[in-house]
């Protein structure tokens, strides 16, 4: 088992794969794969609130999302910056009540809310996650 907080230890895909013990994360991560071709680099943070190992998701250059691997779930980031947040907002009813909590309760900096979304189960919450990163993929102007 891995030290996710070990910085003197790069884990493999498979190795954050293992230690999350979620089969949602695989099914998240082919998905990013799959529909986006997206790179995926592994990376540590020095973040108090977030120290340790997590996964990038980034498309031409530009950053669709980050996840910070727990154990049986793992921690979604989402940035809704100036492009996307008109988008996000018109469409924000339709989205989970946890989601819309996440998103009224984050504070806005520099244009942008950084949205911060457990994924415990494959709920609409999962199909809000994906739908935001669609948002930012298709607000950023990436070519697939």
């Amino acid at each position: 088992m891995i030290n996710i907080k070990d910085i003197n230890y790069a884990p493999n895909i498979s190795e954050i794969s293992g230690y999350i013990e979620s089969p949602i994360f695989d099914e998240f991560y082919q998905y990013m794969n799959d529909k986006y071709k997206a790179v995926c680099k592994i990376e540590y943070s020095k973040d108090v609130w977030a120290r340790g190992w997590n996964v990038k998701f980034r498309k031409s250059g530009k950053s669709l999302c980050v996840i910070y691997p727990k154990k049986n779930y793992f921690t979604v980031l989402v940035v809704v910056g100036n492009k996307e947040k008109e988008h996000v907002e018109n469409l924000l009813p339709q989205f989970s009540e946890y989601i819309q909590k996440i998103y009224h309760n984050t504070r806005e900096g520099n244009g942008q809310k950084w949205l911060m979304i457990d994924i415990i189960s494959k709920n609409t919450s999962y199909q809000d996650v994906l739908r935001l990163i669609d948002i930012r993929y298709a607000q950023k102007g990436i070519i697939p």
